[in-house]
């Protein structure tokens, strides 16, 4: 890898972001990433992936740094090429055409449009601990929201629309000091669980327990994908969907998408291994990992439901962490909420600058704000409030969607590699780029893969939902729209269909019965199956990539309203 020194290169010149503030430094970038990163996923990972994997799952929480670390890379080098704000959803626009980039972008827009209501449904999951008409238990033991928590979600996602609408210097002051709050406290937690409670048996009890790995491979990679494991990471995105609004994207961007995955990384390494050693040996006794929650204490599984960390703090006679981790469990999803609302809308900000969505989803008003697409992002926010089933379900959604959106940056890298060597690469992976690329859109596809049939099947049906509202868009909108570029596009339908076929021949979750799945690959078939769609995703994308010539008229177009 290496930082490209040279003057920029002006061959092409892509018109963007004009209106747009370039307000986030180094901190404020690098900050809103790891705000975005420790939200919920903490608060109720540990317990999650413990249940899953055991002992072992440390080992999942390092798989997944690791995985995210390399589709990081791949974004450092676009990031830096292309500063632009909502890149995830434009970049396949540059390098595909807009059949592809509607794909990605409607992919990673139901994704986004999903996390900010999920935050809220943390903070008030937590809050229904001293506010228990909040929410109700149904016939399925599952959460649901009263009409009142119904209300006040709404007033928490209105909340989050209002402090976007300021424009991102408050926000990014803003964050930049609940982001030290929540660092603090997750390191205070570790530290505790350490001192009070901490035993190394808790990784090699044998017996009923099952060892360091309980549940074996399948345990621990399953928990990667619907352990809250993959969501806790996808917050280094901000350093790309957030790029044409910082000073020195160059430096900037790559410290964003690496850094904030490698400093949390570590942390949330710690915090299980912390979770591991410190919860109750009884309760591990009792029925083993897979149902450590319910016995964490006399109050049964509401407690554990409702606030495990805390759980476990109060067993130990720490009442005052107790207390303050109810009290960062608003404000640790509540900021990551705050960070999201503002993505949502910079991705369909980003379609409507493609021109394959509605033209006024690209207004922003006076301070450089998306404001129609923040509205957009707030009336469909208040449409998860719905009685879905609870927080972890629509995690593992936002999962294999947010991670499939993800799966087209490695293939633009390699795209742009073909369609404009000459261009400038501030961030450069070098001869890196082609393996890291590899690896990067195959560790995406085996989260897709890992999540498992019962969740992945309402993707991809929201997925062919996208394409209708597409076929509607164009034939009946009055505004100029892009040529669809189909030609260049078609084999984003080969990669969805491939993955879908090897998610209904596999057998994950196991945990999930009846999930309609012919569970024909393992583990490590379904591994080989995905690594042979990678291989042949790449090469399919590689022969249909758009003329050099048309990528430099799309980089050089310039929206009328920057005019």
């Amino acid at each position: 890898m290496s930082m490209d020194t040279k003057p920029p290169d002006t061959s092409v010149s892509a018109g963007d972001d004009s209106r747009l503030k370039r307000e986030f430094g180094t901190v404020g970038l690098l900050f809103t990433a790891v705000g975005s990163i420790i939200g919920s996923g903490w608060l109720f990972g540990a317990l999650d992936a413990a249940q899953m994997a055991g002992p072992a799952a440390v080992l999942s929480w390092a798989i997944g740094a690791v995985m995210f670390i390399f589709i990081g890379m791949t974004y450092s080098e676009l990031g830096t090429m292309f500063p632009h704000s909502g890149g995830v959803a434009r970049y396949p626009h540059y390098s595909f055409g807009s059949f592809t980039s509607f794909s990605m972008g409607w992919v990673t827009w139901i994704a986004a449009a999903a996390v900010a209501p999920v935050e809220v449904l943390a903070v008030v999951q937590y809050s229904t601990n001293w506010l228990s008409w909040l929410q109700r238990l149904d016939e399925n033991n599952e959460a649901v929201l009263t009409p009142a928590g119904t209300g006040i979600s709404v007033l928490l996602m209105a909340i989050f629309v209002a402090v976007n609408f300021f424009g991102v210097r408050w926000f990014a002051r803003i964050n930049n000091v609940l982001v030290w709050w929540k660092l603090a406290i997750i390191l205070l937690v570790i530290a505790v669980f350490f001192a009070m409670g901490f035993t190394t048996d808790h990784f090699s009890m044998g017996g009923e327990v099952g060892g360091f790995a309980p549940y074996g491979a399948q345990g621990v990679f399953s928990a990667v994908a619907s352990a809250g494991i993959a969501f806790s990471f996808f917050g280094f995105r901000q350093g790309v969907e957030l790029a044409g609004e910082t000073d020195n994207p160059k430096r900037n961007v790559p410290l964003t998408m690496i850094g904030s995955v490698v400093l949390c990384g570590v942390i949330y390494v710690l915090l299980q291994i912390a979770f591991i050693g410190a919860v109750p040996t009884g309760a591990i006794k009792a029925e083993g990992w897979q149902a450590v929650g319910a016995h964490f204490s006399s109050h049964g599984d509401v407690l554990a439901t409702f606030g495990p960390l805390a759980a476990i703090a109060g067993i130990l006679g720490a009442v005052w962490l107790a207390g303050l981790l109810y009290a960062d469990a608003i404000i640790s999803p509540g900021d990551t909420g705050l960070i999201y609302a503002g993505v949502t809308a910079r991705i369909s900000y980003a379609m409507g600058r493609n021109g394959n969505a509605p033209a006024g989803l690209a207004k922003v008003n006076s301070t450089g704000v998306p404001w129609v697409s923040l509205i957009l992002a707030f009336a469909v926010g208040c449409f998860f409030f719905l009685p879905f089933p609870g927080w972890s379900q629509l995690v593992e959604f936002v999962t294999n969607s947010t991670v499939l959106s993800f799966g087209c940056g490695p293939l633009v890298l390699l795209a742009m590699r073909k369609q404009l060597p000459e261009q400038t690469r501030p961030f450069s992976l070098g001869k890196l780029g082609p393996a890291v690329s590899f690896v990067a859109l195959w560790s995406t596809n085996l989260i897709v893969y890992w999540t498992g049939w019962d969740t992945n099947w309402k993707l991809f049906l929201a997925i062919g939902l996208g394409y209708v509202l597409m076929a509607v868009h164009h034939a009946t909108t009055k505004q100029r729209t892009p040529a669809l570029d189909f030609r260049y596009g078609w084999w984003v339908l080969v990669w969805f269909a491939g993955l879908a076929l090897v998610s209904y021949l596999g057998d994950f979750p196991k945990k999930a019965e009846g999930a309609g799945n012919l569970g024909v690959l393992g583990l490590g078939l379904g591994a080989a199956a995905t690594f042979v769609l990678s291989g042949l995703v790449v090469w399919l994308a590689l022969r249909s990539t758009l003329p050099a010539a048309r990528v430099r008229e799309i980089l050089a177009e310039q929206d009328p309203q920057d005019a």
